[in-house]
Formats: structure tokens, sequence, C-alpha cells
């Protein structure tokens, strides 16, 4: 069973170094993953006129991207069985190197939507192969810390695709991309031999330290849909978080007259309130109720959205984003950390992997719908489009506790709490 094999125990000093070496090079890892997700949005006004693109195109380059995730998001917990965690994760970083050279020396269109394939691929194996990791020993500690490390990327991509095209063009900051995937990759190579994991011994206690508080497989009387409406969350949230980040320089330099000096910082408020939120929300020793902190996200998520519908000035609309990134923040992870407990480790193993597949068909295909009715309606309409995206999350999850209440041990039970953290 594959949360047997991840939570196996090795002898003492050889499992901290490991554990420590995971916890190092997947932060580092988070921070990559979140750089192109970041740079995109602020790069797409300039990549498009290069390319001699319509606005709509940039959801080509995220359908290329959901297709290369989805192609291994869904197969990562078979390949980790068969190769290890740590060579999986260095095949995912030169295939992201690939990628990103393709981006960065592109004389032609296609070619940004090969290196787009790529870089798809790349994250679908680092993002889920560490939130499945992670999500079944039940740390929502180190999730947190995981996804405030993808915020960081996300908010320093702007700034280092504004830093890029003031200086020649949009392709530096790829260029840079590559140099970083390819330490990724070599980081994952020197130190991946320690997360080789061995059979266990059931009969040894250590090897259930690390189980989260659901291990005991629980009985669900609507288990398909409780495993359904998580799904949609994902797929909505994701849409969510991601089309506000990847439209608002368009939004920026658009409606509002930012130019593209300021749109960069604009955006890195967004990205940057979202990975402030979550490395404070890890820092306390007694961490917030999950389900509540998911509650808050979609709370704000709403009051937000309609802040930026409403744009009566530029400081307000900056500060709508603000909120939404701080609010949003803690929502990925709880939803991981939540899974376990709502449906039990073995369901999970499987779960996991369609909930992070279910996130970046929501990112790719909710952003590139929204892209569409921009395309036809004007930039303005992404504060309605944002609307509507908050309003079926706040459904869904509402659904999602309504089904899942009855067995939810965190709703039911504080001291559940600090088994988590």
């Amino acid at each position: 069973m594959l949360s047997d094999r991840l939570s196996e125990k090795a002898p003492a000093k050889t499992h901290g170094g490991a554990s420590r070496a995971l916890a190092a090079w997947g932060l580092g890892g988070f921070v990559i993953l979140g750089l192109p997700d970041g740079m995109l949005g602020t790069a797409w006004p300039s990549m498009r006129h290069t390319f001699h693109q319509p606005l709509s195109s940039l959801g080509q380059i995220l359908v290329c991207a959901l297709v290369g995730n989805l192609s291994t998001s869904v197969k990562t917990g078979a390949l980790i069985r068969r190769f290890g965690v740590g060579k999986l994760l260095v095949f995912a970083g030169l295939i992201a190197a690939a990628g990103a050279a393709l981006i960065a020396f592109a004389p032609l269109w296609f070619m940004v939507l090969i290196g787009s394939v790529l870089l798809g691929a790349a994250a679908g194996l680092l993002d889920t192969g560490l939130n499945t990791v992670v999500a079944l020993s039940g740390r929502l500690r180190l999730l947190n810390l995981l996804h405030g490390a993808y915020g960081v990327g996300s908010a320093l991509g702007p700034l280092v695709i504004t830093v890029a095209i003031l200086w020649t063009s949009f392709r530096p900051a790829y260029v840079l991309l590559i140099g970083l995937e390819l330490l990724l990759a070599y980081g994952w190579w020197r130190t991946g031999s320690h997360w080789l994991p061995k059979e266990p011994d059931p009969s040894s206690p250590a090897d259930a330290v690390d189980a989260p508080p659901s291990a005991v497989e629980p009985e669900r009387p609507h288990m398909k849909l409780l495993i359904g409406l998580g799904v949609m969350v994902f797929f909505f949230y994701t849409g969510l978080e991601v089309t506000g980040g990847v439209w608002a320089a368009s939004f920026f330099r658009g409606p509002l007259g930012l130019s593209a000096a300021a749109a960069g910082p604009a955006v890195f408020v967004y990205w940057g309130s979202l990975t402030l939120a979550r490395f404070a929300i890890a820092i306390p020793k007694q961490l917030p109720n999950p389900g509540t902190l998911v509650r808050i996200g979609c709370a704000g998520g709403l009051v937000a959205s309609a802040l930026i519908w409403w744009s009566p000035s530029v400081p307000v609309v900056i500060i709508a984003f603000a909120v939404m990134g701080a609010t949003l923040a803690p929502v990925f992870p709880s939803l991981v950390t939540l899974t376990p407990v709502r449906i039990g480790n073995e369901r999970a193993h499987h779960a996991i992997g369609w909930q992070i597949a279910a996130a970046n068909v929501g990112a790719a295909g909710i952003s590139g719908l929204v892209g569409i009715i921009l395309s036809h309606a004007g930039l303005r309409a992404l504060g309605p489009a944002l609307l509507v995206i908050a309003v079926a999350l706040v459904m869904c999850n509402a659904a999602l506790e309504v089904f899942s209440r009855p067995t939810s041990r965190l709703d039911r039970d504080p001291d559940v709490e600090s088994e988590l953290a």
C-alpha cells in the first residue's frame, strides 16, 4: 500500500536526513514550480505581440500545459511505486528545463505550445507527488509551507518578467528558468537515494507514527458524491486563484491604464499576499482548523471578486486582489489535508491525484474560457467572471461540508488539529 511505503521508517539518522532533504528540496521545488505560473500572465501582453497572437491565444498555452499536466498527475502514484520519488523528480526537472528552453528560444508559436506541454508535465509530477506524500502524513504545517513556497515563485514571477521586458523581452526570464530547473534536477539527483522506500514492517509501531487520524477506512453513506464534490471544489478553487493571477496584468494595463512597469508590482501584490498568508498560517504552534480556513477563503474570494467588478479606483482593485490572495492562500493545502480525514487513506491515494488533476483542469480550463470571454466582452468582464467562479466555489464547498460533516473528525474534534500540525 502506497501510504505504508511513504510513511515507512528507516533508522533514525537516515530518516531525519531524508525528511530534511525532502522538506528543503520540496520548498525549493515549489518556488520554481510557481515561477512560470507567475511569469505567464505578466509576459503575455509582450509575448502575444512577439508571436502576433490574439488575446485569447493564452488559452492555447493553458490547454497545452493542462494536457501535459494531466498526462503525469493521474499516474504519479504508480510512478512513485515503480521509480521512487527521487528519480521521478529528477525527470521532472529535466523535462521542465527542456520546456523552458523551447519557450526561451522559440522562433515560432508552435514551439511555445510544445514547451508549455513539457512544463505542464513536469509540474504534474512535482505537484501531485509531493502533495500526496505530505498529505498522507497529515502534516498541514508542511503543506502550507510548500504552497507558501509556490507563492514565493508566483510572486517573483511578475517581477522577473518585468525586469526582463524592461531589459529586452520576456525571453531572458525563461533562460533563467532553464538554469533553475537544471539546478533543481541536480538537487533531486544528489539526495534522491534517501527517499527510496523499503518494504515496511507491519509489526513495527514506528510504521504508524505519521499516519493521519483517518488511517482506518471510514464508512461513508455518499462516498462517490463526496469524492466528486471534493474534485469540483478543487476545480473551482484553482480556477479562481489562477484566473485572478493570470489576467490581473492585462486588467491593470487595459481598463486601469497602468504601464508595464507599474502592472508587474501590482500583480506582485496578489501573489505576494497569497504567499505571506501561507507562511503566516504555518507559524502558530496551534494551527487553525482547516475547514474554517476553507470557509474564510471562499468568503474572501467572493468579496474580492465583487470589489474587482466594482473597480471604483486603482488602489481599491489592488487591495481587492490582495484580499483575494490572502484569503485564498490556505484553501488548497487545507483541502488536501482534509481529504484523508474525510474519505480515508486508501481512497485518498487515488482521490488526491484526481483532485490535483481537477485543480489543473480548473486552472487551465477556466482561465482559458475567461480569456475567450474577455476577448469578446472586453477586459472589464474580468470582475463578473471572477464573481461567478467564486459563487460556484462557495456552493460546491457548502455541499461538500454537508455530506462530509457526519464523518469529518476535524469538524467534531478540536484535538485533531494538533495531530495534523
